[in-house]
């Protein structure tokens, strides 16, 4: 699967996805860009699903018009110690490979 994290995400969050195919904003020169070019941008590429902290990206898009998952990851801070604590839940959502357009968000127990 073709990921994506948002710049809002620690980079070495990369490593707890070695099954799939994942790439930062950084890494393809799209820092910056409005969320809606974003989710364009993804679609042209291939992405399947976009991983973010923006919380409010959930209520800023119409996701009628972008096939992609966006998985919003809850957590107190978006440190890579924090966000890590998630990767099991976010790996097991992705391995049934039920990926819906629109927000999902993935939370601390």
């Amino acid at each position: 699967m073709r990921l994506l994290l948002d710049e809002n995400l620690p980079k070495r969050l990369k490593q707890d996805f070695p099954a799939h195919e994942i790439f930062t904003v950084r890494d393809k020169l799209w820092n910056g860009i409005n969320n809606g070019e974003l989710l364009k941008l993804m679609l042209a590429e291939g992405f399947h699903a976009l991983l973010t902290f923006d919380k409010n990206l959930q209520h800023q898009q119409n996701f009628g018009r972008y096939t992609l998952t966006v998985l919003v990851l809850n957590a107190p801070i978006n440190t890579y110690a924090e966000l890590t604590k998630l990767s099991s839940q976010i790996n097991a959502f992705l391995a049934t490979g039920l990926l819906s357009p629109g927000p999902v968000v993935i939370k601390t127990a």
